[in-house]
């Protein structure tokens, strides 16, 4: 293993005290530690690029997920095992760390030396090309309950968690595609799966409608239409959910876990700041090479207007884009 260039100390969880060369022009600058981060890292520290990677998050969201069980290579890990697995990963390559939160990206137009200017509080720095893995974050119901039950019972991710819930009941919040992608996931799990929809009927594309449909027919789903969760109850775990609407005769529901599927909303502003093209939901239009409409700036992961967000996927982007950001900098084609 190489020589570690960082600092670290002890806490919870691995921290750096390390203070990157502001100095320096460095390749590639990577905003976001999340897996999609260290992974570009690992990379672009592996084609020898002067590589900086900064976050507030170390493993970013995967972190919140208890067990992953979609990973090649692993059958079943926590999030923060896997988070962790490829952090070190990287780290096993001459790459400078820093936690802290960038608060402004430029274009370096006065200075040859690179394109962009990174900004957090108290430093910047200069970089050839950023990779920006910021990622996303879950749109949140805002219901009391809501944080106190975060992974013990209330989930984002059907398929991360759906597998713990096997033969209990359970309900899914949201009408759309996704939400109803995700109940029939849960319904290979759990004893019984809710909709629950604030709208009239829930509208997903045609095939998904269909085989819904064929649930509620085997007693498997059932769909609350025009209804609102206002409380989410429980002592250690989840135990139910306080409705706007009566329900059988009640305006509370049992259940031992509640997927919330409304949305999600990426955290692109700084890269919009700088001028590059978002679609209609905020997501950063990139193509296959994970590159942006503006040179030298590339975007992988969640925060990316990609269709299928996943974990395995978001890691092929960044390393894409670790890749290209290589090319980029005047490094012939590897073969």
């Amino acid at each position: 293993m190489k020589e570690q260039k960082s600092t670290l100390i002890e806490s919870p969880r691995q921290i750096y005290d390390f203070k990157p060369d502001e100095k320096i022009c460095y390749d590639v600058i990577i905003i976001g530690t999340g897996i999609v981060g260290w992974s570009a890292a690992m990379y672009s520290g592996r084609l020898g690029l002067k590589t900086l990677i900064i976050g507030e998050l170390p493993g970013g969201t995967i972190t919140q997920t208890h067990v992953v069980e979609n990973y090649p290579g692993f059958i079943s890990l926590s999030g923060p095992e896997l988070a962790q697995k490829v952090e070190t990963h990287a780290r096993d390559y001459d790459i400078n760390i820093l936690m802290a939160r960038v608060e402004k990206i430029e274009r370096n137009k006065k200075d040859s030396k690179g394109n962009f200017k990174v900004f957090t509080k108290k430093q910047s720095f200069i970089s050839k090309t950023i990779i920006y893995t910021t990622g996303s974050k879950w749109k949140k119901l805002n219901v009391s309950g809501e944080v106190e039950f975060e992974n013990k019972g209330v989930s984002y991710c059907a398929l991360c968690d759906a597998p713990l819930f096997k033969g209990k009941e359970v309900a899914i919040v949201g009408g759309s595609d996704s939400a109803v992608k995700e109940s029939l996931l849960l319904s290979e799990y759990a004893k019984k799966v809710y909709v629950i929809y604030r709208g009239e009927k829930v509208h997903p594309e045609p095939i998904n409608l269909k085989r819904m449909e064929e649930k509620v027919k085997q007693g498997k789903i059932e769909v609350i239409n025009n209804t609102n969760i206002i409380e989410i109850k429980g002592d250690k775990f989840l135990e139910k959910v306080i409705i706007d609407k009566g329900f059988k005769g009640k305006k509370e529901l049992a259940l031992t876990g509640l997927f919330i599927a409304i949305g999600h909303i990426p955290l692109s502003e700084l890269a919009k700041n700088v001028g590059v093209k978002l679609n209609k939901k905020g997501e950063v239009l990139v193509n296959r090479n994970s590159e942006t409409n503006v040179a030298g700036f590339f975007a992988a992961g969640d925060v990316a207007d990609t269709d299928f967000k996943q974990a395995i996927t978001g890691v092929g982007e960044g390393v894409a884009a670790a890749y290209h950001a290589y090319e980029f900098v005047g490094h012939e084609k590897i073969d």
